[in-house]
């Protein structure tokens, strides 16, 4: 008999045995409130202790529904599984044992095995354009999928950070059916799912908690965002903690990534959050945990709190290391090559120290495994928070890219691509929106503000020349195109993920840093002690002039095209290269 899933909501609207639906909100501000259904007489909803109301009214699956509140505004269900007419519409009185899995005994990979792949779905053609590049992606190597937010968001297209129904996939997308036939796919394939969850704020358009439950919100602590979510409250704690567990639990998510977890407030929040969702998840299954956090906070990683952070300390030396960029936050990285050594040796690069623009961030990481750090190249922020949406490909010498790209995938740290970099896509990923015509604007104007500090645009003309997050073409144009790429780049990408795969992966368990350097101002030479006992050496000079080295000795594992590993073994290190060995045990 084919399993089914589903996680039960203490909020919602959850379908009963009898036949009735019970509906529940919580709208602490809210005194009176009815449940209207179409096609029904409105029920007037029973107020229980603490700010709830309930209904329990005879109807199944497919009807819609709204909440009424007493000045006569009606609201979608904060926690509904499914909309009807996008953010503003209807809520759907959803089933979500309707759906019969095939791989229903998967239980996920370790979390040493994630090669990520972080996608767009609506640029992969929705939920079931996806599923079909899903077999692709597998033979080239990756292990896991991460989808950028899914979560209802106002309009057709949208990054997802303007997220506002936390439960409903956005139909732009596809069906409910249609995203977990995908992950059941997936797991199919051996593929992990992982989804990028944004609990730090609400979108700017239909955002209907404010108007019943004001209590969500902490008035006195603000955000970029505005007023910062009250997770000192235990009934915003539940929300996001049952949100979580929703999307783990019902659609077999094997993690989850925390969207700018810095924001939230207080910190601790996020621990008691990991231990929530760490009790509620089966026994057996391998669930990640990951961390934006831009306060590079090593103590939240590790045991049983999170896996792993997206760690841009890396992203950005090697970004300056490869373009030449200084301005913004590439100002904190003044000496790229000997910060990059850092990072490959301890994590993160900055451990509490203060920064060139006079930021004290961090804490020391040289404690903590490889895993627990993402690296990338590129993701949607560092390329879609550029002006123009510019890839690499554009800012980069191709062979330093090559370099850059084999030290990435080579690292015993978790890597990360995305979509389109694995075959050297030309194509921008630029920020797009779909708002109405007011707020449209007042994101047209914000974003072209933005960029006035940087030098390039000081000229309001040239600023009035970024793209509009609103045209359809904005979105149009991020959409990679598979056959506008580089074969070198995927052939590369190919061989790399096999490597890893057939001469990493299984001695990464245990992996520890045996210590880094810089090799002048564009090359770096790190060591690791692999699990087994044998020894990883990369040494990578993203630079155009040969740089002297320490000679290395032991079997070639790779060397990227510029590369030579004799002339590594001899004590030089070639321009735009990476080079790396693999020692035998001792």
């Amino acid at each position: 008999m084919a399993a089914r899933f589903a996680h039960d909501l203490p909020f919602g609207a959850q379908l009963r045995t009898n036949g009735t639906t019970r509906f529940r909100i919580w709208a602490p501000s809210i005194v009176g409130m009815t449940l209207d259904i179409e096609g029904l007489p409105p029920v007037a909803m029973q107020e229980e202790a603490g700010g709830w109301h309930v209904a329990e009214v005879v109807c199944g699956a497919g009807a819609r529904y709204r909440y009424r509140l007493p000045d006569g505004l009606a609201v979608p269900d904060p926690a509904s599984r499914l909309q009807h007419g996008d953010v503003h519409g209807a809520s759907v009185v959803f089933d979500p044992l309707a759906h019969e899995w095939t791989f229903d005994d998967w239980r996920g990979r370790p979390w040493h095995e994630a090669v990520v792949y972080e996608v767009h779905v609506g640029a992969m053609g929705g939920f079931r354009g996806l599923t079909a590049r899903l077999a692709h992606l597998r033979d080239l190597g990756v292990t896991a999928i991460e989808l950028m937010p899914i979560a209802d968001f106002p309009g057709r297209h949208n990054w997802g950070y303007d997220g506002v129904l936390a439960f409903a996939p956005d139909e732009a997308y596809g069906t409910p059916g249609e995203l977990k036939t995908m992950i059941d796919h997936a797991h199919g394939l051996g593929l992990m799912v992982m989804l990028d969850v944004v609990y730090n704020h609400f979108g700017p358009d239909g955002n209907y908690l404010y108007a019943c439950a004001e209590a969500f919100f902490d008035a006195t602590t603000h955000t970029p965002w505005g007023a910062a979510i009250a997770f000192r409250r235990p009934e915003v704690q539940a929300f996001f903690a049952h949100n979580a567990l929703y999307w783990l639990n019902e659609y077999r998510f094997d993690g989850l990534r925390l969207d700018a977890a810095h924001a939230i407030t207080p910190q601790s929040a996020l621990r008691d959050l990991a231990a929530a969702i760490r009790a509620g998840i089966a026994p057996g299954r391998h669930v990640h945990l990951v961390l934006e956090h831009e306060g590079n906070r090593s103590s939240l990683l590790g045991g049983q709190a999170f896996d792993a952070q997206w760690a841009d300390d890396a992203h950005h030396c090697l970004h300056v290391l490869l373009t030449g960029e200084r301005e913004g936050y590439y100002a904190d990285y003044p000496d790229p090559a000997a910060q990059l050594a850092r990072a490959l040796g301890e994590g993160f690069a900055w451990q509490g120290e203060l920064s060139p623009r006079g930021r004290r961030r961090g804490e020391p990481s040289g404690g903590l495994p490889p895993s627990c750090f993402v690296f990338c190249l590129q993701n949607h922020d560092q390329i879609g928070n550029r002006a123009f949406g510019e890839r690499l490909v554009h800012l980069a010498d191709p062979d330093a890219l090559l370099a850059a790209q084999a030290l990435l995938l080579l690292t015993p740290h978790i890597p990360l691509l995305f979509m389109g970099e694995e075959y050297g896509s030309r194509a921008p990923f630029l920020y797009f929106t779909d708002h109405t015509p007011e707020l449209a604007q007042r994101v047209r104007d914000g974003r072209r503000q933005e960029f006035a500090h940087f030098a390039a645009f000081a000229d309001p003309m040239r600023r009035s020349r970024i793209p509009d997050p609103n045209a359809p073409e904005t979105f149009a144009l991020s959409v990679p195109d598979p056959t506008d790429g580089d074969a070198r780049t995927l052939a590369q990408t190919r061989l790399l993920l096999g490597l890893r795969r057939h001469e990493l992966m299984a001695r990464l368990p245990g992996t520890s840093s045996l210590g880094a350097g810089p090799v002048g101002q564009t090359g770096v030479l790190a060591r690791w002690a692999l699990g087994d006992g044998s020894e990883l050496v990369i040494a990578c000079n993203l630079g155009a002039a040969p740089l002297p080295v320490d000679a290395v000795e032991g079997e070639t594992l790779f060397e990227s095209r510029s590369g030579d590993a004799d002339a590594v073994r001899d004590g030089t290190l070639p321009g735009r290269c990476t080079v790396a060995f693999l020692l035998a045990g001792r």
